[in-house]
């Protein structure tokens, strides 16, 4: 799905470029330097000071936070549109949670200060509400409804194509830095199910490994899951 940036639209929740419009959005990141990161780096850090928010302009990151347990939990996706770190900066906080790639990133790096001069200036912070709002819908939407392989295969074809390169992938092997735990816990299911789900999808050359999942052949999967949404 395309949204009117001429990119693809983040498919868990309409980005805050999408809801700012890319005049505001481009305006924003003006004052930004850019930064890459390669797949499995941390972009933020929980417990960090929230002295600059980062706008991802390529690849998929995933938010992660660590409780009191020294477990971690999968929070959330974040895909091209998207901001990171802005809570922190708009309380003026801690991060809460870290953020790390799942593909290979370009982000733009915003400092705090601008960043809250932008939103004054543009009166944003409904729009901000707005966008918080949207995030956490999107939590509850990926947690029920369809079966469990239909909702992982989609998963997996939104988070490959905002992660590729090119909007239309056709057989390309796609990594992600993603484990089986991490898939139970945004889905909201066990691992032994997702392990289960990953196995029905092997025959379409979708492997797990401990700490990646491949997707051989993005269009085989992404046909199938239109079959079993339908």
């Amino acid at each position: 799905m395309s949204d009117h940036t001429g990119g693809t639209l983040a498919p868990f929740g309409q980005t805050l470029r999408h809801l700012t419009g890319d005049v505001l959005w481009d305006g924003m990141l003006a004052a930004a330097y850019e930064r890459r990161h390669p797949i499995g780096s941390t972009l933020l850090r929980q417990g960090e000071p929230g002295t600059h928010v980062l706008a991802l302009r390529a690849g998929v990151a995933k938010v992660i936070r660590q409780e009191r347990s020294g477990d971690l939990t999968l929070l959330a996706f974040r895909g091209p549109g998207e901001l990171l770190g802005e809570v922190a900066v708009l309380d003026g906080g801690v991060r809460s949670a870290s953020v790390q790639a799942i593909s290979d990133c370009s982000v733009a790096v915003l400092s705090g200060a601008a960043f809250l001069r932008f939103v004054t200036d543009h009166h944003l912070f409904p729009v901000m509400v707005r966008y918080a709002l949207g995030r956490l819908r999107e939590s509850d939407l990926a947690r029920g409804g369809r079966d469990v392989v239909a909702r992982l295969s989609a998963a997996l074809v939104n988070l490959a194509e905002v992660s590729a390169e090119s909007p239309s992938p056709r057989h390309e092997h796609i990594e992600l830095a993603l484990t089986r735990e991490e898939l139970a816990q945004y889905l909201g299911v066990s691992r032994n199910t997702v392990t289960a789900g990953l196995a029905e999808l092997g025959a379409l050359r979708v492997q797990s490994g401990r700490k990646r999942i491949v997707i051989g052949d993005l269009s085989a999967l992404r046909h199938a899951a239109s079959m079993l949404r339908d």
